[in-house]
């Protein structure tokens, strides 16, 4: 294979190297913090950027004397763009370049979230988060990509993972405060513009500290997979944003992302490796169980998230204000936690930690569920903190099991699907447990039924990564 790719520049296959650590002397090391905080960087801003557009929708419905319907869109059309994507991502990464990819998708959020700094009105700036999602849906998979390629070694790559994924967490203790603080003294315009100069960084950081490497043998551009996983994510996505205003078109939303998933799994079964996602992917056992568990784990954690909210201000028990902030210790625990999950993961292995921290997301949702109704929020501030506890022991191993477990040609590929995973439970589980909540009559009931549905699919997804994942993880 050549070594260029016409037209984009340099990009090596990544070459079988020996897995050992490397020396704490040796220079590659501040080679690699530079890669990581490239990485951290652009998970950092794209994390904040979404938490925080939450909180501007009413500035910005006044500003633009804008309609609900409008500044829902300002909020989804991201979303949207962003699950559509995903899968088309991962490929180009894995096709064209890893650094490409994380540098073309950097330098489009960037530019989005200027455009929507300075939008002169509503459909600018729903064009502008439109645009962001795409930069997302390159930006993301391939970091992930880049993770798996740099650090070869399982125990390096455990502990990196573990700091990258504490970013999310980061982003919403961040998001709630400095973002609210931005938003009541520089207005709305400000919370984009702060994600430029980072974008800016990650992006001078990648270039020079990021080694580009691509695998383009035996793949192909597949176009009809590309539609159909487009229409599949899409309308899942569309189904979980209309969920609430109209049920009837979700749910045809929802039937249509069924037939189109059947109809790709149909399509790519005997494209072999020159599928959009080889499904022999799917053949190693640990590759789909972490996917499963990830799936399972955003359900239970963003129907939290979701319903704990809603449901304190239903009730006049918390300001949306006050109920932000009581959602920043279960963040704050996840971030503090994160990082030290590579560490655990030498000592007691991937599997143990996985089914371990998914298991201890439900007890929190059990805990939710128990303390529904209750005058204090103290009860739920337990649960919370278990949640948090959880979410910091399984997730950096959980994207750590996914890319081991897959060969370094398709890491943009297993990113984009762990990544869809995520996904995919995040928005079923919004959907399906406001809908739980709702048919329970809302109130401190249907909170109480929708946490406990919630903790036995998080105890299912543990007992799921518990047989998939090897012992010795």
């Amino acid at each position: 294979m050549s070594d260029k790719i016409p037209g984009l520049g340099p990009c090596r296959q990544p070459t079988a190297r020996t897995k050992v650590r490397t020396p704490k002397n040796d220079p590659r090391r501040d080679r690699h913090w530079l890669t990581l905080t490239a990485l951290c960087l652009a998970v950092l801003i794209a994390q904040v950027d979404t938490s925080v557009v939450n909180l501007a929708v009413r500035p910005i419905g006044s500003y633009f004397q804008a309609d609900i319907a409008a500044l829902q869109w300002v909020v989804d059309a991201y979303n949207l763009i962003y699950a559509v994507l995903l899968l088309t991502g991962g490929l180009f990464a894995d096709l064209y370049g890893r650094r490409l990819a994380f540098m073309v998708g950097a330098s489009i959020f960037t530019a989005a979230s200027l455009l929507c700094a300075v939008a002169p009105g509503i459909a600018v700036l729903i064009g502008g988060r439109a645009l962001a999602g795409l930069g997302a849906a390159l930006l993301l998979p391939a970091s992930l990509a880049i993770i798996r390629v740099a650090w070869p070694d399982a125990g390096e790559r455990g502990r990196v993972l573990g700091i990258w994924a504490s970013c999310n967490g980061l982003a919403f203790v961040i998001g709630p405060s400095i973002g609210g603080l931005m938003i009541d003294n520089l207005g709305w315009r400000s919370i984009f513009i702060l994600v430029v100069p980072l974008g800016v960084a990650a992006l001078a950081l990648a270039a020079v500290a990021v080694t580009e490497t691509c695998d383009p043998n035996e793949r192909r551009f597949d176009a009809a997979g590309q539609l159909l996983g487009a229409v599949a994510l899409g309308s899942l996505a569309f189904a979980a944003i209309e969920v609430e205003e109209a049920p009837f078109f979700a749910l045809a939303a929802f039937a249509i992302a069924v037939l189109a998933l059947l109809l790709f799994v149909d399509l790519e079964r005997p494209a072999g490796k020159q599928a959009l996602v080889p499904l022999d992917m799917f053949h190693a056992p640990a590759f789909s169980g972490a996917v499963a568990a990830t799936a399972g784990m955003t359900f239970g954690m963003y129907g939290a998230i979701f319903l704990l909210p809603l449901s304190w201000q239903s009730g006049g028990m918390l300001a949306p204000a006050e109920a932000g902030l009581a959602l920043v210790p279960m963040a704050l625990i996840f971030v503090i936690v994160s990082p030290l999950s590579g560490a655990l993961v030498d000592k007691l292995g991937a599997r143990l930690m996985i089914s371990g921290g998914v298991a201890i997301i439900g007890c929190g949702l059990l805990v939710l569920a128990a303390t529904a109704g209750l005058t204090s929020i103290a009860g739920a501030e337990v649960g919370l903190g278990l949640t948090g506890l959880g979410m910091g022991f399984a997730t950096g191993p959980l994207f750590g099991v996914a890319v081991a477990n897959v060969s370094t040609a398709r890491s943009g590929t297993a990113g984009a699907v762990i990544n869809v995973a995520r996904m995919a439970g995040a928005t079923t589980g919004v959907a399906v447990l406001g809908a739980v909540f709702a048919i329970a009559h809302g109130g401190p009931a249907g909170l109480r039924v929708a946490m406990l549905c919630g903790g036995l699919v998080q105890l299912t997804s543990a007992g799921i990564a518990w047989k998939a994942v090897q012992r010795k993880g």
